[in-house]
Formats: structure tokens, C-alpha cells, sequence
């Protein structure tokens, strides 16, 4: 991560050294221009014509321009590339983001995954409790009314025996 940081750091110093670059191109074309212009009004041939000599400085003045031109349409061709290549690498961080995102949610899903699970044991855990329970109250109200049943019978015929 530091060194896609350094890279883009790099990057966008490099991209403004050459957006500086060209616009010294630009205004070294504008020159050369108005030169070009300049040898293009001159007449110094006899009454007042254009020369030969004039028309070849005039097409120098052309050449010069032209060659400013490549030069500023191939600064142009690498601001296109470092622009390029910022954008290849944000897309890379995005793409990486996104996976990050992913593998958490992955785990974040995993984890609620086990906690129901362990909700859904505690819940069925309980259940047996209540049922154990509920089995243990009904037994020890039915071995109750048993045992009542036997010895009340006893009991009475303890009391008939005391009243003869």
C-alpha cells in the first residue's frame, strides 16, 4: 500500500512537471507563431514583392512550428498515459477494496451463521430443560396421588380399628 502511495506521489509529480512542460511548449508555439507571421508580412523584393529568400524563411518558421507541434502532441501523449496509468491504479485499489469488503462480509456472514447455530442449541438445550421439567412435576404429582391413594385407605382403617 506505501509503495502504490509512492507510485502515485510519483505519478502525480510527474504529471504536473509535464502539464508545466506544456505549457511552456505552448507559449514557445504562440513565439513561433508570431514570428512566422512576422516573416510572412515581409516583402523586401522590388516593389515590394515577396523573394525567395522570404518565402524560405517563411517555410522555416513552418518547420519550426511543425517540430514545436510534435513536441507538444507527444507531451500531450505522456499526460495521457500518466492518466492512464492513475487511473489503471485506482482502479486496482478499488478492485482491491472490494475484495476486502467481500472476504469481511464472507466472515461477518460465518460468524452470525455460528451464533445462530449456537442460539438454536441453547433454545433446543432449554427446551429439554422445561421438558425435563415438566416430565419430573406431572411424575411427582402422579407417584403423589398414588402414594395418597395407598395410605389413605391404610389411614382410614387405622382410624375404624381405633373407634371399635
Amino acid at each position: 500500500m506505501k509503495t502504490l502511495l509512492l507510485v502515485l506521489f510519483l505519478f502525480s509529480a510527474q504529471s504536473l512537471s509535464a502539464q508545466h512542460k506544456l505549457n511552456r511548449l505552448v507559449q514557445e508555439r504562440e513565439t513561433l507563431h508570431q514570428e512566422w507571421q512576422a516573416s510572412e508580412e515581409k516583402k523586401s523584393g522590388i516593389f515590394g514583392n515577396r523573394t525567395k529568400k522570404d518565402m524560405v524563411e517563411t517555410n522555416q518558421w513552418m518547420e519550426r512550428i511543425i517540430q514545436k507541434d510534435n513536441q507538444i502532441i507527444a507531451e500531450l501523449e505522456l499526460l495521457k498515459n500518466i492518466e492512464t496509468t492513475e487511473i489503471s491504479y485506482q482502479k486496482d485499489d478499488y478492485k482491491f477494496i472490494a475484495q476486502k469488503q467481500e472476504q469481511d462480509i464472507g466472515k461477518l456472514k460465518r460468524v452470525i451463521l455460528e451464533k445462530e447455530e449456537e442460539v438454536e442449541g441453547k433454545v433446543a438445550e432449554k427446551r429439554t430443560y422445561e421438558w425435563m421439567t415438566l416430565i419430573f412435576f406431572v411424575s411427582t404429582l402422579i407417584l403423589g396421588r398414588l402414594y395418597y391413594k395407598k395410605v389413605r385407605p391404610s389411614a382410614q382403617f387405622a382410624v375404624e380399628e381405633s373407634d371399635n
